[in-house]
């Protein structure tokens, strides 16, 4: 290389001051004027994904290309090539418009780049973060002293929690591992449950069968009584409960399990208690729907994702437990390299993360900026909608099947020509709204969630006129 490509390519990626800013300014203008037109355009892609490929292929790397126009190729192809999940007529997954403050967050992180894995590296941004954490786990009703850390997202966070509840189970589980049990570690979800405890089961090696799947009670709720009978035929079994997971908020439908009466079981049989609340949690800075929950505050630990409601940037998970020593416990290293290994102020030796991004400052300047006064009154818009779009239908012959005091609604519409895989097909093609289709209770429903905080009365009734104009 000659002394000259050398310092072009110094350049690229470390711009003087001056020319970054005028960048970053030409980015934004930018970015603002594509959102503007997907606001505008269809929810699904109108790529021509043949022609992106072959334009993607000849970018070899092999000379450098303008950063400018990178940025626009790409902003060009996102804009035409994704789910557009900030668009207001998206009622799919719980993944809305991120908060304008969230977004302002990950500028001011990516910029200063803090690594928060150790107290003495980024102090300021690690007492956010643990200012954060306290704040949600006292709005929860968890008691003083509880504690936690942020995750890359609700599978992180169930995770953690399986992990706490091996170390606290069993004295032995940290250096033997499943080794240290006389039988089968069992834990224990409903059916309707995220299935991601499929998946974490087979990472800690406690093996997926350990995953007892409870049946529901016909509405979309674990079944205390199987629950009890399944823990205790495990017991006379020689097998060993660990953990019940309970769903505040289920991904199709909304559904709260019974928390109260899953704490009972829990404490009878001296099992951690925790409850997956990664989209419903949000339900805490209600006032108004906050009684939904309630029970939430007898868990050891909570996951709340705030991704999903509470409408931070991707991925912010959030694990929470009021009992500190055992997540202590379960993550605890010392090694030379690292400055310090306190348990009470550095991240890595109370998480399975070792490097750590500073995301607590997501949801800091969002609850910063509109309190938890805002947020519920965010939440309570959600519901507002979704009921708004349950009305309209059902006053047409369309059944809710679910019953969700939260933004979702599971739909069955009146006898047509068209099933409702077909009916959502089509309204997914063409690109005008987004919905989706699943199983609620073994029947096949249209899902609608409303999370997105820019949706209107317009959107909502746009879509309803949609759907019933496709099933006249």
């Amino acid at each position: 290389m000659h002394e000259d490509d050398s310092a072009v390519s110094h350049s690229a990626l470390f711009p003087d001051r001056k020319s970054q800013q005028e960048i970053e300014n030409a980015l934004t203008i930018r970015l603002a004027e594509a959102l503007n037109r997907v606001d505008l355009g269809k929810v699904s892609p109108t790529l021509n994904f043949e022609s992106f490929r072959e334009e993607l292929l000849s970018k070899t790397f092999d000379d450098p290309e303008d950063l400018t126009d990178l940025m626009d190729w790409t902003i060009a192809q996102m804009e035409v090539g994704l789910v557009h999940m900030t668009h207001t007529r998206y009622f799919g997954l719980f993944n809305p418009a991120p908060t304008f403050p969230s977004i302002c967050a990950d500028r001011i992180t990516a910029s200063f780049n803090p690594q928060i894995c150790v107290w003495s590296h980024a102090p300021v941004a690690v007492e956010i973060e643990n200012h954060v954490i306290e704040q949600v786990a006292r709005r929860a009703g968890l008691p003083h002293g509880s504690g936690g850390h942020f995750t890359s997202g609700g599978t992180e966070a169930n995770n953690t929690a399986v992990v706490c509840a091996l170390t606290a189970s069993n004295s032995r589980f940290g250096e033997e591992g499943v080794r240290a049990y006389p039988g089968q570690p069992c834990i224990y979800v409903s059916k309707e449950s995220h299935l991601a405890w499929l998946k974490i089961a087979h990472q800690l090696g406690i093996g997926r069968r350990a995953v007892r799947l409870i049946s529901t009670d016909g509405h979309g709720r674990m079944d205390v009584r199987e629950l009890s009978n399944t823990v205790n035929a495990d017991v006379a079994a020689g097998d060993v409960p660990v953990m019940i997971a309970a769903t505040a908020g289920t991904t199709n439908a909304g559904v709260v399990d019974p928390l109260g009466s899953c704490a009972d079981v829990a404490k009878s049989h001296g099992l951690w208690y925790h409850v997956d609340a990664a989209w419903g949690g949000a339900l805490i800075s209600s006032s108004k729907y906050r009684s939904v929950l309630d029970g939430i505050e007898r868990a050891d630990s909570i996951t709340i994702d705030a991704h999903k409601w509470l409408a931070t940037t991707m991925g912010a998970g959030i694990y929470l437990t009021c009992r500190t020593p055992v997540l202590n416990d379960a993550f605890r290293i010392s090694t030379d390299y690292m400055p310090s290994n306190d348990t009470a102020v550095d991240l890595y030796v109370n998480s399975i993360q070792w490097s750590r991004r500073f995301l607590a400052l997501r949801l800091f300047l969002s609850l910063g900026a509109a309190g938890w006064q805002g947020y519920g009154a965010h939440v309570e818009r959600g519901i507002a909608l979704i009921r708004r779009l349950t009305d309209k239908l059902e006053s047409v012959g369309w059944t809710l099947a679910n019953n969700s005091q939260m933004a979702v609604a599971c739909l069955i519409p009146p006898e047509s020509g068209s099933s409702v895989e077909e009916l959502v097909a089509d309204t997914v093609s063409s690109g005008d709204s987004w919905v989706s289709v699943t199983k609620f209770e073994g029947n096949s429903v249209l899902r609608a969630c409303a999370t997105n905080g820019r949706t209107t009365d317009a959107d909502i009734d746009h879509l309803a006129e949609l759907l019933i104009a496709k099933t006249k």
